[in-house]
């Protein structure tokens, strides 16, 4: 229920990279609760809930039938985006979630790594390809790029 995740902007791509998921999603609302769809691969869908902002936020996800995703992408028609997500292992239980934008946001990329509590993200030590943290910077959230595109820093 609590989503622990530290972002980061992508200074240089690890390589090899692993196969990625494709993944697009869709808001149905992005304020003060964000709402969005989300099919996975080709067969996968989620709806997901988030509030609050920063580090730690609330996140409600339920899995969707196809015809459920369907309908609920079908009525949010402006708020998408098209993404690549690569899974990589950094060890110590943690997986660096590299998602690699196509579309609108073709080019961008972030990379998110969630904890499972507070201790474990504070001692966090990014790896050499990370940049940027912008954690706490609302600008890159998803459903903020989304709605508002790629930040001009």
């Amino acid at each position: 229920m609590i989503e622990r995740e530290r972002r980061f902007l992508v200074t240089s791509l690890p390589d090899p990279l692993p196969v990625p998921k494709r993944i697009v999603q869709a808001y149905l609302t992005t304020g003060p609760a964000s709402v969005r769809v989300r099919q996975i691969g080709d067969d996968r869908h989620v709806l997901t809930i988030k509030t609050g902002s920063g580090r730690n936020r609330v996140e409600i996800e339920r899995e969707l039938d196809a015809d459920e995703f369907q309908a609920l992408w079908d009525a949010s028609t402006e708020l998408r985006i098209e993404k690549r997500r690569h899974r990589i292992d950094l060890g110590d239980g943690l997986t660096a979630e590299l998602d690699l934008y196509d579309g609108d946001l073709e080019g961008r990329r972030l990379v998110e790594v969630e904890f499972a509590d507070d201790a474990a993200a504070d001692g966090f030590v990014a790896p050499h390809w990370f940049g940027r943290e912008v954690t706490e910077d609302n600008r890159y959230t998803n459903s903020s790029l989304a709605r508002y595109g790629w930040p001009t820093e």
